[in-house]
């Protein structure tokens, strides 16, 4: 299968995917569902038995991870493993690894001796907690970086220590600033002509993605403590009970506050000292909740949500996954998109966040199986089918 771009945006460019796990795929996802040619690159399955980190090939998390892309097998550990990576490299324009720091080295594929092959290549690392300083040895991991980062520490409600995000977010967020930075330095390429090196870590892109608490801190030496669901600055900004459930409402600024008022029939809040001023409204949180309870419960989620809507209100309901998919908007905005698997058959993935009206992304591929593409690639190079031949039977792919 030749090369099916997914968007026509980044068909141009050609990315070589060492990434395993999480926050590599999740970067090289980025590249691939804009239409970059990825070459997905795995370990001979003579040499790879075991189920890596990244789970079941056929199960969710892979699926919807390695979409877009093409699959060869390569043993980077045998020197004509990398002498045939350094082939690609020499026609590539971006090379994605999340390895610990010192793997590149070790295997001749670090920036500099692929910046000696191609001086126009881009290559994104990932890490756990950087590529160099006193813990790039460590193994990362989500969780371990969601902790360092503070995040934790401000999840959760007060009192009952810290909690960790229902999803793998400083992987998440390292991956999509990896990819960022690899289009920002693409970007540069067209004025230098040169290539250089993209890094970004777990622990870089939590502390990152903490904002406005980490801004708390720097500026006015303020540590964020955990609200729960209570915004920590917007009050009241919370979850609300209901009739047949809970809400969430959020009221940020006067004007906000006074149109909530009206639409609760409790104007006598404007007055009340406790609550009419923002000051106010925070020192009073515990029984401004309480009140505002008793007013959502008498009636449906659902009916006060239209009336928040129409008051011009911010609200909204509390969905479980399924609901969320089931959303009349979400459907409209088609965030479950389809796409025909030889294996599974037609399945439905998570489409992309970003609109583009020219170019946009699609599914145009389904999640390749292990070294689906390996000969496709190498006759692309040059290689016979009795040299392919030979290199399978050494297990260099």
């Amino acid at each position: 299968m030749p090369h099916q771009p997914a968007s026509s945006a980044l068909s141009r460019f050609t990315v070589l995917d060492l990434t395993r796990v999480r926050s590599g795929p999740t970067c090289v996802r980025q590249l691939a569902d804009w239409g970059a040619n990825v070459i997905k690159i795995e370990l001979p399955a003579a040499l790879d038995a075991a189920e890596g980190l990244g789970g079941n090939r056929h199960g969710p998390d892979f699926q919807n991870l390695h979409r877009n892309k093409r699959a060869i097998t390569l043993n980077l550990k045998d020197p004509d493993g990398v002498a045939l990576f350094k082939k690609l490299v020499e026609k590539a324009d971006v090379v994605v690894e999340n390895y610990r720091p010192d793997v590149k080295n070790r295997l001749g594929i670090d920036y500099d001796s692929l910046a000696k092959v191609n001086p126009k290549i881009i290559l994104g690392s990932i890490s756990g907690f950087g590529q160099d300083g006193p813990y790039k040895g460590r193994p990362g991991f989500d969780q371990i970086a969601q902790g360092m980062g503070g995040l934790m520490s401000i999840t959760g409600a007060p009192g009952e220590g810290p909690m960790r995000v229902g999803i793998p977010i400083a992987d998440l967020c390292a991956g999509l600033l990896c990819a960022h930075g690899i289009m920002v330095a693409l970007l540069e390429r067209e004025a230098s002509g040169k290539g250089q090196w993209v890094q970004s870590s777990l622990l870089q892109a939590q502390i990152f993605m903490l904002d406005f608490q980490a801004a708390r801190w720097t500026l006015s030496k303020d540590v964020a403590q955990q609200a729960g669901n209570n915004h920590p600055t917007s009050i009241p900004t919370g979850v609300f009970e209901t009739s047949d459930g809970f809400i969430n409402i959020a009221v940020a600024g006067g004007a906000i506050w006074d149109r909530f008022c009206t639409a609760v029939d409790a104007e006598r809040w404007q007055s009340d000292d406790r609550f009419k001023t923002a000051p106010a409204r925070s020192e009073n949180r515990d029984a401004l909740n309480a009140e505002i309870n008793d007013v959502t419960r008498t009636k449906a989620s659902e009916e006060w949500i239209d009336i928040f809507s129409e008051s011009g209100v911010p609200a909204g309901p509390i969905y479980s996954i399924d609901q969320v998919f089931a959303d009349p908007q979400v459907q409209h905005l088609g965030m479950a998109k389809q796409v025909h698997s030889n294996e599974l058959g037609d399945i439905e993935l998570v489409g992309q966040a970003i609109g583009l009206s020219r170019t946009p992304s699609s599914l145009a591929v389904a999640p390749p199986e292990r070294g689906e593409h390996t000969n496709e690639v190498l006759s692309d190079l040059g290689f016979s089918d009795d040299e392919i031949a030979d290199l399978q039977k050494r297990n260099v792919i």
